[in-house]
């Protein structure tokens, strides 16, 4: 089988990841439609502005979240050489993997961001939501396939600039 190219591996990897992503916020988002959602998302730039601006703003923060999905794809998958040789478990590699964005997210990018905050405390069920979700839609396919790229491809990961 010929060596998978790391480029589109990685572009098809983050698309998929954050398409889920995305898919996964809107299905469980209890109330909030899509476009709040990404307004949401947009406000971590933009501040309260991002919830009365114009459409330009949902299309922000699709950028933005598609970003942040690159960001933790990229990182990903250089990482997970060194990973693969301490745990051998792809789901495991995704349960880590996943919780270590959701520890991020929630304790560094959050507050650091100009998003509203929340002074909900922290359920069971967002809990179980938000770290399944990136757990199965970013964790997983990034474990997945990046497992498959050094399977079959090269083993060094080219500079990403």
């Amino acid at each position: 089988m010929a060596p998978r190219k790391f480029y589109p591996t990685l572009l098809l990897t983050f698309l998929l990841a954050g398409t889920m992503d995305a898919l996964a916020a809107i299905i469980f988002s209890r109330s909030a439609s899509p476009e709040m959602i990404f307004r949401f998302i947009a406000s971590g730039v933009f501040g309260t502005a991002a919830f009365t601006g114009g459409k330009s703003m949902v299309a922000l923060g699709v950028l933005f979240h598609y970003l942040i999905a690159y960001i933790y794809t990229a990182t990903g998958f250089i990482l997970y050489p060194n990973i693969r040789r301490v745990f051998r478990n792809k789901l495991l590699i995704a349960f880590l993997y996943g919780f270590c964005i959701w520890v991020i997210m929630n304790y560094v990018v959050l507050p650091l961001s100009n998003t509203p905050k929340s002074h909900k405390p922290l359920t069971l069920y967002s809990l179980a939501v938000g770290l399944g979700a990136l757990v199965f839609c970013i964790g997983l396919p990034i474990a997945v396939m990046a497992g498959k790229y050094y399977r079959i491809g090269p083993k060094k990961t080219p500079a990403l600039i």
